[in-house]
């Protein structure tokens, strides 16, 4: 249904990374990492259903009873392979069994509030015969004395002869006092041992069996209890053979519950992904929208479960039912990669079984495929342009779709020639169409609005924006194209204002760019010689302007005016109108330079530049800085403000 690479641009490998974390056991952290989006309608209602019930149980301040299984795993794996499992194994399987009585209990208790997932428990089996078997033989994660009437008898002796060799340690103690570096008894490789002295060490007859760091002390198992440690050496070997015998027996009981041992694993972790997707839906206020037989989308104050919710902004939007299509428009940064993914996972995580961050009134039906294009995909590693990746997953997207199928298409028409990507777009678009196909798609590209206006079964949609404030609102407006509003976010982002306004008064002519030159921004391009072809360029540019009826004027430079500079090869802004002498001051990028009058040649006049007669030329040829500071001047003195000019350079 989903794909690796499609998965990580929507971003439900992160999704299923935090249900992961809410589980409590190993194997539930291995189902939630596992999980697949399902297409079978059935099963996505069971799954629901599910996650509806466990978040019901939590919301009511419920605590139910998972198991962490500890060393279930290894325990349940070895089963049936001979294995004699020692008592802390032993242990901690009996504890296991309780907690599946527990949860038996539990669920059974809230069968009017999760009727589906508490008939789940009813086929987990605690094994109760076993259980109380291993309640009777251990005690703690030892055996206990009453494990079988042999073994209490053994330790019955052990103790006894323990009892009979301390009593005779002290005696020996009390014999050999002179030679003992202190009064205690301890125990050296399983044998009882005194403190003894090391000058004085031929005072004490017996088998010396370690001594202290320093080396200062001996441990010395005294001959008077000698006979007494091998008789309790002997009964010591025969209580380690009957626990074997025990711990054997137990271990055969619970292979012959191998069938129902591996069945409570599976429940058990069942019931912790389950209790996980409960955790993390409810962690963002997740519904479960109406499920549709239709492949549509309708999302209600959708939210994308990533996005902080003081920063996210509630989506509203459909595709499926009345249009097939839907194509965003809107200002860069406004939020049209984030639809597309909120549209995208909330699919998926619907088809995961997870509640989705909406509200309800949302609806929701099953896609076969959900396929994404999103960001440039250069590659160069595979040495794939942005162009050449989105055509490759284009290309297989176009392939798999049917009408079944939701596709997410980023920045239609980008990376190549605007004419040929708009082309391509809109034949994509057309066959998708007649594939019936569910798309979502943004562009910034007037002709693909219009397509999206005039073609049945598509509709337009737009990413607001304030243009007092030229923040973009991130809210989906359905019905109209939206603009893209580079002018005002490149103003945002601090580009130069001579530049946006020389944009703008481009496009203005005729709704797009003219062919006109800009001033160079290479610094390294002063004084450089123009290429025969740049030559050709400009005199053609200047030829056309002759034979439109316009005749290059021979009037003083006027400030604001674009002229060629012959020593340059380039052009410039007149800063300065010319002295009494003819010089002129030209801006060249941030330099300004002086030129004689003669050396300069009108080549396009600033009535086609800048806006109106009264266009504050500060704003060309001041830095954003100085003119804040002249603003403050003209108002009143400040202490400490100054404008420092760089004197111009002569030619």
């Amino acid at each position: 249904m989903i794909n690796e690479s499609a998965k990580r641009m929507l971003e439900l490998d992160k999704m299923l990374s935090m249900a992961a974390e809410y589980t409590v056991s190993p194997a539930g952290r291995r189902l939630a990492e596992r999980h697949e989006p399902s297409t079978d309608e059935r099963q996505v209602r069971a799954w629901l259903e599910e996650t509806e019930e466990a978040a019901k149980l939590l919301g009511a301040g419920a605590s139910i009873p998972l198991s962490a299984m500890e060393g279930i795993d290894e325990i349940v794996a070895l089963l049936g392979k001979g294995r004699v499992y020692v008592p802390s194994e032993l242990y901690h399987l009996n504890l296991w069994l309780t907690s599946i009585a527990q949860m038996r209990r539990y669920m059974d208790s809230k069968r009017e509030t999760a009727p589906r997932i508490a008939s789940y428990a009813d086929s987990m089996n605690d094994c109760p015969e076993l259980r109380q078997e291993l309640n009777r033989c251990l005690r703690g994660s030892s055996l206990a004395d009453e494990a079988s009437p042999e073994l209490g008898r053994i330790r019955r002796q052990l103790y006894a002869l323990e009892g009979k060799i301390e009593k005779k340690l002290e005696q020996t103690m009390v014999k050999y006092k002179s030679a003992l570096q202190e009064t205690i008894i301890s125990k050296r490789r399983g044998h009882y041992v005194i403190a003894v002295k090391r000058d004085l060490r031929k005072q004490v007859p017996g088998t010396v069996w370690d001594e202290s760091s320093s080396g200062q002390t001996l441990f010395v198992e005294p001959a008077d209890i000698a006979a007494l440690q091998l008789e309790w050496d002997s009964w010591k070997a025969d209580e380690e053979s009957e626990c074997y015998a025990i711990q054997a027996r137990l271990s055969a009981m619970a292979e012959t519950r191998t069938s129902e041992l591996e069945w409570n694993v599976e429940a058990m972790a069942a019931f912790d992904f389950i209790t996980a997707r409960g955790k993390m839906s409810r962690s963002y206020n997740g519904v479960r929208p109406s499920m549709s037989s239709q492949p549509i989308v309708k999302l209600v104050q959708a939210r994308h479960p990533l996005i902080a919710v003081d920063r996210c902004i509630p989506l509203d939007a459909e595709i499926g039912a009345e249009w097939q299509q839907l194509i965003i428009t809107g200002p860069n940064t406004g939020g049209k990669t984030v639809a597309l993914k909120t549209f995208g996972l909330h699919v998926l995580l619907h088809q995961c079984g997870f509640l989705i961050p909406a509200d309800a009134g949302s609806e929701l039906g099953i896609f076969h495929k959900v396929m994404a294009d999103l960001g440039d995909g250069q590659s160069l590693e595979q040495s794939l342009s942005t162009f050449s990746s989105h055509m490759m997953n284009v290309a297989s997207m176009v392939r798999e779709a049917n009408n079944r199928s939701l596709l997410l298409l980023d920045e239609l028409a980008a990376g190549t020639d605007p004419g040929e990507g708009i082309a391509l777009s809109v034949a994509v678009l057309e066959h998708l169409m007649e594939m019936k196909a569910r798309v979502v798609a943004t562009t910034h590209f007037n002709e693909i609005k219009r397509f999206a206006s005039h073609t049945p079964g598509c509709m337009n949609a737009s990413m607001t924006f304030d243009p007092e404030t030229l923040r973009p609102l991130h809210r989906l407006v359905i019905g109209e194209a939206g603009e893209s509003r580079a002018f005002a976010v490149a103003r945002r982002f601090g580009l130069m204002e001579r530049i946006v306004s020389r944009a703008e008064l481009l496009v203005s002519q005729s709704g797009q760019p003219q062919h006109l030159p800009m001033p160079s921004v290479s610094q390294e391009t002063l004084g450089k010689e123009t290429t025969p072809s740049k030559k050709h360029e400009i005199s053609q540019r200047q030829s056309n302007h002759k034979r439109d009826g316009e005749t290059l004027p021979k009037e003083p430079h006027r400030a604001g005016d674009c002229v060629w500079i012959h020593p340059l090869k380039r052009t410039g802004i007149v800063y300065r109108e010319a002295d009494e002498r003819g010089n002129v001051i030209v801006q060249v990028e941030e330099r300004k330079l002086t030129f004689n009058q003669k050396r300069l040649a009108r080549y396009i006049d600033r009535s086609k530049l800048y806006p109106g007669q009264d266009y504050d030329m500060d704003i060309v040829f001041e830095s954003k800085e100085n003119r804040k500071k002249r603003h403050m001047m003209d108002r009143k003195y400040v202490k400490g403000v100054s404008i420092v000019t760089k004197p111009e350079e002569g030619e």
